[in-house]
């Protein structure tokens, strides 16, 4: 206002007539422009000003009000724009890589001779990682071999024996069958001497003598049948040999094996591809089994994003997932859900919440999602507990911004 009564001074006969002081003056009359003195004019130009200026703020709260209308309903659209579009997704800062990391420890024990790699190196399957001194262990391996061409040796010794011990019994069926022919031939001689001597015709020492022979041939058979029996007894004896010394051969060549994964063990390769991370051996060192040399953590990672529970009523396996990882800000890695958990991620800790007391208090609980990554950068390091905010996409159909951006 203090345009307005800068403007509105005027002069009157030398003196200064305010705003305030024009709410007092009377209404100048209509006379004729001769007859007019000078402070009825200070008085209709202050009249005409205070008008004017009136008229302008009007004009001014006008525009204003439209403006103001105007950007309400501009921020009321874009709001409505944004909440149509942000009810397409699901998001959390609650989210961190993961991977199966383990342990690589060596099973046997012994100098380290030798360590290829460094702190976080990236390795493919099979690579080494470590050698161990392995002089005893080849030695040991000599040793199951002979032990090994020993046992089959034996297995060849016990085969020669069964096809000599074969023969003999071929050779005793033979005995058998003449100690028979010489029994068959003693029977009929005492038969027929014993008719003589029982007829008078022959003599009795002669019937004595066929009796005799006949007993003595019954005798010889049944020696050479024990015998027979004796060598096939024997050949039993000896196939019962060769299965031990078969046992025997199975059992050197396990032993073989077992020297043979021994010798393999002293070379420590990386069972996949991955980073070697928190190395600890060093050349020299004396290993033990069992003793961590350091740390690994394969190729394929995931995402975990704890989602609250209230955000998994739209969440389902394949959704498309946009992630920002912390580290790299300015890269976008494309992924799907892979699975949900089914269980709140208390449920499975060490010591789960039991909420069977009057003290209960209800909270949100968090479920965790696995994301799979489909493009994970291969120029940057992304390893276990990095932080990551997920965004699914839980509903394919376009918002209206999107039906909007294709219009353009």
């Amino acid at each position: 206002m203090s345009c307005i009564e800068d403007h509105a001074k005027v002069s009157t006969g030398g003196n200064v007539l305010s705003l305030k002081d024009t709410k007092t003056l009377p209404r100048p009359e209509a006379r004729a422009p001769a007859e007019s003195d000078p402070d009825q004019s200070a008085r209709i130009n202050l009249d005409r000003i205070t008008r004017s200026a009136a008229a302008r703020s009007k004009r001014r709260r006008r525009l204003m009000f439209g403006g103001g209308a105007l950007v309400a309903a501009v921020l009321l659209a874009a709001g409505y724009l944004y909440w149509d579009y942000a009810n397409h997704f699901e998001s959390t800062d609650d989210a961190f890589v993961a991977a199966r990391q383990f342990l690589v420890a060596p099973r046997v024990a012994g100098y380290v001779t030798d360590v290829p790699v460094t702190d976080n190196q990236h390795v493919a399957a099979g690579d080494v990682i470590a050698r161990i001194d392995d002089r005893d262990f080849r030695v040991a391996l000599e040793q199951a071999g002979a032990q090994v061409t020993n046992a089959t040796a034996t297995i060849a010794n016990v085969d020669a024996q069964i096809v000599v011990q074969q023969a003999q019994v071929s050779a005793s069926e033979a005995q058998v069958e003449q100690a028979q022919a010489a029994l068959t031939f003693a029977e009929q001689q005492a038969a027929r001497y014993g008719d003589l001597a029982a007829s008078q015709v022959g003599t009795l020492q002669m019937a004595q003598q066929t009796a005799s022979q006949l007993q003595q041939a019954q005798a010889a058979l049944r020696n050479a049948q024990a015998a027979l029996m004796v060598a096939q007894r024997q050949i039993e004896t000896l196939k019962t040999q060769r299965r031990v010394a078969e046992a025997n051969l199975e059992q050197a060549k396990a032993q073989r094996d077992q020297a043979q994964l021994n010798l393999s063990y002293t070379t420590i390769t990386a069972a996949q591809a991955g980073r070697v991370v928190n190395l600890t051996a060093a050349v020299g060192q004396y290993a033990q089994p069992g003793v961590s040399f350091s740390a690994f953590v394969p190729d394929q990672v995931w995402v975990t994003a704890n989602y609250k529970e209230t955000q998994l009523a739209h969440i389902r396996p394949g959704q498309p997932t946009t992630m920002h990882i912390d580290a790299y800000p300015a890269r976008h890695v494309a992924g799907h859900v892979d699975s949900v958990q089914s269980g709140s991620g208390t449920a499975f800790s060490l010591l789960p919440a039991q909420n069977a007391t009057g003290n209960y208090v209800k909270i949100v609980q968090r479920v965790p999602v696995k994301i799979a990554m489909d493009n994970p950068p291969e120029d940057v390091a992304i390893g276990p507990g990095m932080s990551v905010v997920p965004t699914i996409r839980v509903d394919a159909s376009p918002s209206l911004y999107e039906r909007l951006l294709r219009l353009r």
